[in-house]
């Protein structure tokens, strides 16, 4: 006995006539936030950045196209959608699916410590365990310790650093990136979030351009994709600049200039603040007695260390080593090529 099979005739199989039956099928905005998590989750889609699921990007994605606030009251998941705006959330999310393109990009703009900004493919994403500790007030590091200046360092989209300013109203902050891209996105969100007469925007390669300038905090989430990690990346990372995130072998490029220069621009009992993400092993590893201290976030520790200037400079001489080791495998290696 052979089994039955079912024939669709060609023209139903068109995507005008899935779209068709789509649109007819989903009605509600939970309808098409569960078809679109559905969509994401079917395809196989990496997630991470702002978000770590598919339930939350569709929910972005879809709020944002109906252009509903992100805090939306349950009540009105069962509004229903017009023609137009079940097309609109549609494509968008077959865009996501095809296109392998961050949500934060598709939609223009992310969330980053409670406030919005705008993101395109000028800068990362903004994300960074490090929202949780603006929040948070930067405790324990900063109990006690007065902060009027501070410094984000690569800033890319500006969010770290307006994020500070923004919950702290007497804080002066500069955003210092390399990038001329990533730094015209930045000054855009200093005019969005009207933070303009307390953030500057400046372009230096790390500390080079800032003319001696002290800071109480600096913060800084530099690139430390290793060169390994960063081949093996999922696609939706090729729509990022690689600018942002590779860091050498060891992802630690970035990290150690930044802690060999750093107390030269803090103040005496200033803080820095390091997000350095799977890298972390590798700096433990080359720098065991640095006196780092591994964050502990609401999910668990994430790369990020916070140490004191003074730590820093006591240690000055070993991470002076590092680094001219580094710099001497780099020019033999130039030598070989």
């Amino acid at each position: 006995m052979t089994s039955a099979r079912y024939w669709i005739p060609r023209e139903c199989q068109k995507p005008s006539v899935i779209l068709a039956r789509m649109t007819k099928e989903l009605s509600t905005i939970i309808d098409f936030i569960r078809y679109g998590a559905s969509r994401f989750g079917g395809a196989g889609l990496t997630f991470g950045h702002s978000y770590d699921n598919a339930l939350d990007e569709a929910t972005h994605l879809v709020l944002h196209a109906l252009h509903l606030p992100h805090d939306l009251s349950p009540a009105y998941g069962q509004s229903k959608l017009t023609a137009k705006e079940k097309k609109t959330v549609l494509a968008l999310i077959e865009r996501r699916v095809k296109e392998h393109k961050p949500v934060a990009y598709l939609t223009g703009e992310a969330w980053f410590a409670g406030l919005k900004f705008k993101s395109d493919e000028r800068a990362l994403v903004p994300r960074s365990p490090i929202a949780e500790m603006i929040l948070n007030g930067f405790l324990p590091w900063l109990d006690g310790v007065p902060v009027r200046r501070a410094l984000d360092l690569c800033t890319r989209s500006g969010c770290i650093g307006i994020a500070m300013a923004s919950h702290n109203p007497d804080w002066q902050v500069d955003l210092v990136d390399i990038s001329d891209k990533a730094l015209s996105l930045a000054r855009e969100n200093i005019l969005f979030q009207n933070v303009e007469g307390r953030v500057r925007a400046i372009k230096s390669d790390l500390f080079a351009k800032l003319d001696g300038a002290v800071y109480d905090l600096i913060v800084t989430n530099p690139p430390y994709v290793t060169t390994q990690e960063f081949a093996a990346l999922p696609p939706e990372y090729s729509h990022e600049p690689a600018l942002g995130l590779k860091a050498g072998a060891d992802g630690l490029d970035f990290a150690l200039r930044i802690l060999d220069e750093a107390p030269k621009h803090l103040s005496r009992d200033g803080w820095l603040i390091c997000e350095v993400g799977e890298s972390e092993h590798a700096l433990v590893k080359l720098l065991p007695r640095l006196p780092l201290n591994w964050i502990e976030f609401e999910v668990g520790q994430m790369g990020v260390f916070a140490i004191a200037r003074e730590d820093i400079v006591k240690h000055a001489k070993a991470i002076k080593a590092a680094l001219g080791t580094r710099h001497v495998k780099a020019a033999s290696k130039r030598k070989q090529v």
